[in-house]
């Protein structure tokens, strides 16, 4: 299992998805860890079992027992917030955003890893799910802590062809049957 065999069965009329995979992930100026954790997180976040299946022994092959759990962690949590938070930001009675959340959200201040590695795999993950309101957080983090626009950018890149391939690939398995 692996990203060739993922690349592999991505379908001719998508050829683009093929080429994209390979480049974000194959030629990604990111280091090791934030790539293979931004992998991680936006291969759960996709929901595609076929896509996660493919990149996650490769994904844990290059992090440290630590970076996987944190990456896992960061997709677990962001699901919960990007629904939480979108839902507050787009209601129409701002008053919601004035009450406690009552979530538990300890990860965030507690993953083990880098903050800016788990800003930017939750910042990858609220890019699949589009929470603006978690985008923009997680960005503001980031860009306060030094990191460059085209690191995040990197991250939005990965988090939007993984997000492809899984609905390419899931379409196909269906359209199969």
């Amino acid at each position: 299992m692996s990203l060739d065999s993922l690349k592999a069965a991505v379908p001719d009329h998508a050829k683009d998805l093929r080429l994209n995979l390979g480049s974000v992930i194959g030629n990604s100026g990111l280091p090791a860890q934030q790539l293979w954790g931004t992998v991680l997180a936006t291969a759960i976040a996709s929901r595609s079992p076929i896509v996660l299946h493919e990149l996650e022994p490769e994904a844990k092959a290059n992090l440290t027992p630590e970076a996987y759990t944190a990456a896992k962690s960061a997709a677990a949590v962001m699901a919960m917030n990007n629904v939480f938070y979108r839902t507050r930001h787009l209601l129409s009675d701002h008053e919601y955003g004035n009450l406690r959340a009552g979530l538990r959200m300890n990860v965030i201040g507690n993953h083990g890893v880098d903050r800016a590695d788990f800003e930017l795999w939750c910042f990858a993950v609220s890019a699949v799910n589009g929470c603006g309101s978690c985008l923009d957080s997680h960005e503001q983090v980031l860009r306060k802590a030094g990191v460059q626009r085209d690191v995040v950018q990197e991250a939005f890149k990965i988090a939007a062809v993984i997000h492809a391939v899984g609905v390419t690939l899931d379409a196909e398995a269906v359209l199969a049957k």
